[in-house]
């Protein structure tokens, strides 16, 4: 079984919502019983949270729920458990650089970095804006989604 873990800040805007998306698309090509799919926030925020409103509005919109999904915190032994770990950007690669242990820093990646044709590497907090930025959150989750499962059938022959 491949494990990917989807990280932000809170983990109830952006990590959900790739948890989400993913974890669709991962369902539909037939694949849920060989992808194991989590999320979890750097910080403690919100821990036991479900997503926001707005990121979960935007998401059934495109016929993804995420209402069952509660908000965690990352562990260090996360690396241990998931075979990716995704930020969805810098500040929080860097903290996930931090929490890793020695050797296992080749698990980590910036998230939009599976993404062809992105004009970013980092998916941007939609949190103190309007619902336009967790439609762009989805649009960008949803184009590196695709290429994350590429290169999961690839390295793993799935």
């Amino acid at each position: 079984m491949v494990k990917v873990l989807f990280v932000c800040m809170g983990n109830i805007c952006r990590s959900p919502t790739a948890e989400g998306v993913f974890r669709h698309l991962v369902h539909e090509t037939g694949l849920a019983d060989q992808i194991h799919i989590d999320s979890a926030g750097t910080h403690a925020y919100h821990v036991g949270e479900p997503p926001d409103r707005r990121a979960q509005a935007a998401a059934s919109n495109r016929s993804i729920d995420l209402s069952s999904q509660r908000a965690r915190k990352v562990l260090p032994e996360d690396f241990e458990r998931f075979d990716y770990v995704l930020a969805m950007d810098s500040n929080n690669y860097a903290e996930l650089e931090y929490i890793s242990q020695s050797g296992q820093q080749h698990k980590l990646s910036l998230f939009l970095d599976f993404a062809l044709n992105a004009d970013t590497r980092e998916v941007p907090d939609p949190y103190y804006g309007g619902d336009q930025g967790f439609e762009h959150v989805l649009d960008l989750v949803e184009a590196a989604s695709q290429g994350l499962l590429a290169d999961i059938r690839h390295k793993h022959s799935i």
